[in-house]
């Protein structure tokens, strides 16, 4: 397996989809953007990625915080941002997102061996309340689990 290195991941998106593939995506950044992510500064949670009207993929809401050293040549930490992925892989994501029910989330953002900032996106179905409840159910039991264990 390759190292890497995480910058941050997104807890949500195991508990409100129920990812079926993960894809690794390149992603388009300015300088200061980098700086920033190199102290681990980035939100995912309200992240989610989409196709344009030019069959590219881009990233939209993932909160990079302003670089403070960066003065004026500041980035806008919301603004959309272009994922780097081959023409095969989009057009079967374009065929799978329209077919019908899926979503394409962030997971993780990472520094792969090379040092370049990579992106893990999951192609998922949402979640029914009822699936939560289930997944809650068997996390909490598997920590009980442990606990009990762990006394013995």
């Amino acid at each position: 397996m390759a190292e890497y290195t995480e910058i941050g991941h997104n807890r949500r998106a195991n508990y409100d989809y129920e990812i079926l593939e993960k894809i690794e995506a390149g992603i388009v950044l300015r300088g200061s953007e980098v700086k920033s992510l190199r102290i681990h500064k980035v939100n995912l949670t309200d992240a989610y990625a989409g196709l344009s009207k030019d069959c590219e993929v881009f990233i939209y809401q993932m909160h990079i915080p302003e670089y403070a050293l960066a003065n004026r040549l500041n980035h806008d930490p919301k603004r959309a941002r272009k994922l780097l992925l081959k023409k095969k892989q989009i057009s079967r994501l374009i065929g799978q997102l329209k077919k019908g029910g899926f979503s394409l989330v962030p997971v993780s953002i990472y520094f792969n061996e090379k040092g370049f900032i990579k992106i893990s996106l999951g192609l998922g179905k949402g979640k029914k309340t009822i699936d939560k409840r289930e997944a809650i159910k068997e996390r909490e039991w598997n920590r009980e689990k442990s606990r009990l264990l762990k006394k013995r």
